[in-house]
């Protein structure tokens, strides 16, 4: 935890990231920045300790792994006792290290407002870690091997890409920071079809570290890359969530949109990503995580709730009890998640503690205001009695004992008595708050929940030596639960990729439909051509690139050797990859009597009507395999109309409904044309 003589305002890192951006403007670039990595603002700081936490921890196991091997394969037995004795003192160094990550985990006060108001503290998370990637060497070769052109020609775009993924490392907190990682995430879309084909590893490993361990983790599937990024997109909005000033109607609202986000991009992680290699990611502690940003969201909405309903009237407290209850009821959900075998090992003891702190405060919170209902308010007339009924009689999960309901809410005894055994109950969970905060030795350093808990608990005190009687010669009861219910249900939001719009940074290359990694083609011919009576004597079709659908025999096209199916991607010289329909027209009319000389390339696979047939049959088929995929495919960006998933993102492609492949030359559709 960050001492306070260290601490520099909150947004100095953002303010920092904004100055850049708005620099960056003003040179003619609009390529979003990251925060200043040498911005000293408290969150930076920690950032800064988690790196080197987890470069140590990574040293550290490499010197077990190592270890182990010589302890395994040596007979020595003295070099056995040397080993054994190393082991001792890494496994030692590593349990050291995971404490001191396992403290900055649980620096949650470094996340949350400034505000002097009092507020019980959040969980925010914070990123993941990775290593810098050198692209370069293996995207140039690629292109050169794959795409045939100079691989030199695309360094700007490679290097474009790099200074991306650079700058999505540490992101501001706030609305850029998200659109910037928003930004690459899609940008990892257009890296996946044009540079990750099906049967070929790219042989780049990305390297992230677990969130919470900083144990490391490396794999050569993209998807580990878009996973990681998601990751930090939910533990961003985290962080946006606890830093809200919730003292305020606005600030409440901004922490549920954020703390609903943040369960919509761990869910959608959880629901789309297997066989994670790291713990943080998988579907164990990823539903953990859905399931506290839920209850953060829970506890968001009774905070505004005290806030909106500020009077005192008997009906406002009953709801006031049950949405405590019901935020009681979903962090005791949490509490069960995290104390599970899978779970129990992995999350900090100190988020288990607050979580399960939060559980018995909110109970207790439950019991004051029903307390609050019974002895403040005046008793119900006769009009006000049948609502009141209505409304206490789904209040407690168990009817309390003694006199009828009618009776209960018009004697103030009866009510006076009830109040006094729910107020003794709030009482209990109070001191059981306190309590379990006094086991964690984290969680006592945090004043302000110290603060809060010790507030409430007087608080009820107070209320409870108000209404008790010398002459109460009754035991007080036990006071029955309250039936948990909420005026606003958490919503999970998905995230909206198409939020943030990009453009191809590889473009250049050709629309995807046609050139991407998964197809395979042959090397380009030039075709030199001369007009005939009868024109050229092929059909094109459709656009970017312009196919040509049909060849009739013993014409000009025929006899120099263009075939069905061919792409058109040059006409004397200029690139025509995304050229229109009507612009390979008009190029092929302004043809002289010299002719015309056309670029063509052949997708492998796709030669002869056989074979083109078959392909048509696969695109109109509508593509069963994408539908019974497990992955929610997701709308293209910017003007591609492809489709993406998470782990494998799977291409539909760009062309018209009707196939162009495979059409007889006799046939002429509406969008072809005989020249």
């Amino acid at each position: 935890m960050m001492p306070p003589e260290e601490e520099s305002p909150d947004g100095e890192g953002d303010r920092d990231s904004a100055l850049v951006l708005l620099q960056g403007l003003k040179s003619g670039s609009t390529r979003k920045q990251g925060c200043d990595p040498f911005a000293q603002t408290q969150r930076s700081k920690l950032q800064h300790r988690r790196a080197r936490i987890n470069q140590q921890i990574n040293k550290e196991m490499r010197m077990r792994a190592g270890a182990e091997n010589l302890f395994r394969a040596t007979s020595n037995h003295k070099v056995k006792e040397t080993v054994a004795l190393e082991l001792s003192y890494v496994n030692s160094n590593l349990q050291l290290l995971k404490e001191e990550l396992e403290e900055l985990n649980s620096s949650m006060d470094v996340y949350q407002n400034d505000s002097e108001s009092i507020s019980v503290p959040m969980i925010p998370l914070g990123l993941k870690e990775t290593k810098e990637l050198d692209l370069l060497a293996p995207l140039k070769d690629f292109i050169s091997e794959h795409y045939g052109e100079e691989g030199i020609l695309f360094e700007k775009e490679i290097k474009e890409f790099m200074e991306l993924r650079q700058a999505m490392r540490t992101p501001s907190r706030n609305e850029a920071g998200l659109e910037l990682l928003m930004e690459y995430y899609n940008q990892l879309y257009f890296l996946d079809s044009r540079f990750f084909p099906p049967t070929k590893s790219l042989g780049v490993y990305f390297h992230w570290y677990d969130s919470l361990t900083g144990v490391p983790s490396h794999q050569r599937a993209l998807a580990f890359e878009k996973g990681s990024v998601l990751f930090n997109i939910g533990a961003l909005h985290t962080q946006i969530g606890a830093r809200q000033d919730r003292a305020s109607v606005p600030g409440l609202n901004q922490a549920i949109d954020a703390f609903q986000k943040a369960a919509g991009a761990f869910n959608y992680l959880k629901e789309n990503f297997s066989n994670a290699p790291s713990l943080d990611m998988s579907i164990a502690s990823l539903n953990m995580l859905v399931r506290l940003m839920v209850a953060q969201v829970q506890e968001c909405v009774f905070e505004k709730m005290t806030l909106l309903r500020a009077q005192h009237d008997f009906l406002t407290q009953l709801q006031l009890a049950q949405e405590a209850a019901r935020v009681e009821d979903v962090y005791s959900v949490v509490h069960q998640t995290m104390t599970q075998a899978h779970v129990k090992d992995y999350v900090p003891f100190s988020w288990t503690t607050m979580v399960h702190v939060k559980s018995e405060h909110f109970k207790a919170l439950s019991h004051y205001f029903a307390a609050v209902a019974l002895c403040d308010c005046p008793v119900a007339s006769d009009a006000e009695l049948p609502e009141q009924e209505k409304a206490f009689i789904q209040f407690h999960v168990t009817m309390p004992e003694g006199p009828s309901l009618r009776i209960l809410l018009q004697d103030p005894e009866e009510r006076r008595k009830l109040g006094k055994a729910h107020l003794k109950k709030a009482i209990m969970k109070h001191e059981e708050a306190m309590r379990i905060h006094g086991l964690c030795k984290i969680l006592r350093k945090m004043d302000i929940l110290q603060e809060v808990l010790s507030f409430a608990h007087k608080r009820s005190l107070s209320k409870y030596s108000e209404i008790d009687h010398e002459e109460d010669f009754f035991e007080t009861g036990d006071a029955p639960d309250i039936h948990p219910k909420t005026h606003q249900k958490p919503e999970i939001k998905s995230p909206n990729f198409s939020q943030v719009k990009v453009t191809d940074l590889f473009h250049r290359l050709g629309p995807l439909s046609v050139f991407s990694a998964k197809n395979k083609w042959y090397p380009v011919r030039r075709v030199h051509l001369m007009r005939g009576e009868n024109g050229f004597g092929f059909t094109l079709r459709g656009d970017s690139p312009v196919l040509i659908a049909g060849v009739i025999p013993g014409g000009c096209a025929s006899e120099a050797g263009l075939k069905e199916g061919d792409y058109i991607i040059s006409v004397n010289g200029k690139d025509c990859k995304w050229s229109k329909h009507a612009e390979v027209v008009q190029l092929l009319k302004s043809t002289g009597e010299e002719g015309v000389e056309i670029g063509v390339i052949t997708l492998q696979g796709s030669e002869g009507p056989k074979a083109a047939d078959k392909k048509a049959a696969a695109m109109s088929s509508g593509s069963g395999v994408l539908k019974s995929n497990k992955e929610n495919s997701r709308k293209s960006l910017m003007n591609s109309k492809s489709a993406s998933t998470l782990l494998v993102w799977s291409k539909k492609s760009k062309r018209s409904k009707k196939s162009t492949y495979g059409i007889p030359f006799t046939t002429v559709g509406d969008n072809e044309v005989m020249y």
